[in-house]
């Protein structure tokens, strides 16, 4: 294959439709951060391909339609963390939610698609109305089902990049690659009123419901810019969403703040919080221990220090690919939701 070819070959493949479960959601981590895109692929790629797939690429709204199938493939499954305190795990990460008297308490909402699933689950775990709806940031993987949430009788509860983020157009291009390779874009309306948060807060808020105390905090900057982990603190159960991707090379999103330093400091944050006991729930990938966060904080520190010293050397993203900077880590976390190569640009991005 030709050099130039081969070049073309391989920023194609970087976001390469996926089947299985894991790799279904892997497709779904490139649909935010416009600048993160706009930097793997020069310009004259991104027009040059436009014109000669113009006519077989999907709408954005097709393959916005696409991606959320995607996650509504995913089985949903049901773990009991305490009493009163039960994880959903699927389609469109994890959402946890206290159950009591009091009402439930619900953190993230899957995609939209997902709707009846979680109102079937929900409505299993007993009478009590839902009561608030916590998001942990603002991608729609989290968000999709505040609306429907909201005209059940729930209050949405977020900080307030999280709502700034919701009301804000986002057109962000992406490479499809489908039978045709076709290139295309993605746009995201502003949400509907209806799934706005309703109460918003800056920088922390507390709940105290069904004997439980919620404690809700926004940390800087780190998957995002509208962060935050819930502490269930009777339970000892964090809810991290995007926070903490277990088992796996997560996602970043720098068109929205995102960085890699912020991701390690909240993994810090959190780690000074939890015992050997904590449960910790991830956005994406299995229920996690303090010793699952140590792992996922050591990788992290360890890509940011091999990629900045290639970043500083002078190399770019691909050149940084090139590198394999990540061989020796690759068994363990590039089979998640990000490969290899994806994983050493986004580092390279947020930096």
């Amino acid at each position: 294959m030709p050099p130039k070819e081969g070049l073309k070959k391989m920023k194609f493949e970087f976001l390469q439709k996926q089947t299985s479960r894991r790799e279904m959601l892997r497709g779904s981590a490139t649909l935010t951060g416009s600048a993160f895109l706009a930097h793997l692929f020069p310009a004259t790629l991104l027009r040059g391909s436009a014109m000669e797939h113009a006519q077989r690429a999907p709408s954005p709204a097709a393959l916005l339609a696409s991606m959320r199938a995607k996650f509504n493939a995913v089985p949903m499954e049901t773990q009991e963390l305490a009493d009163n305190i039960t994880m959903f795990d699927g389609p469109g990460g994890a959402v946890t939610v206290l159950n009591g008297p009091d009402g439930k308490f619900v953190v993230d909402t899957f995609v939209a698609l997902a709707w009846p699933r979680l109102r079937e689950a929900l409505d299993g775990l007993g009478s009590a109305p839902v009561k608030n709806v916590i998001d942990t940031h603002w991608h729609f993987d989290h968000t999709d089902n505040n609306a429907q949430l909201h005209a059940a009788g729930a209050t949405v509860l977020a900080h307030e990049n999280t709502k700034k983020r919701m009301s804000e157009p986002h057109d962000l291009p992406v490479l499809y690659r489908g039978a045709d390779g076709a290139l295309a874009g993605l746009h995201f309306d502003p949400s509907p009123a209806e799934a706005l948060p309703q109460q918003i807060f800056a920088t922390s808020y507390q709940l105290e419901a069904n004997g439980e105390t919620l404690a809700l905090q926004h940390v800087p900057p780190a998957h995002t810019d509208s962060d935050i982990y819930v502490h269930f603190q009777e339970a000892n159960v964090i809810s991290m969403g995007d926070l903490f991707f277990n088992g796996m090379y997560p996602y970043i999103d720098p068109g929205t703040g995102g960085s890699i330093d912020g991701m390690i400091a909240a993994a810090d944050k959190i780690l000074s919080l939890a015992d050997n006991h904590t449960k910790i729930v991830a956005g994406h990938g299995p229920l996690g221990s303090k010793a699952d966060l140590t792992k996922s904080r050591d990788m992290l520190i360890t890509s940011r220090d091999r990629v900045q010293r290639l970043k500083s050397a002078g190399k770019s993203a691909l050149e940084a690919v090139a590198e394999q900077p990540f061989a020796d880590l690759d068994s363990v976390w590039s089979n998640g939701i990000i490969n290899s190569e994806q994983w050493v640009q986004i580092v390279y991005l947020t930096l």
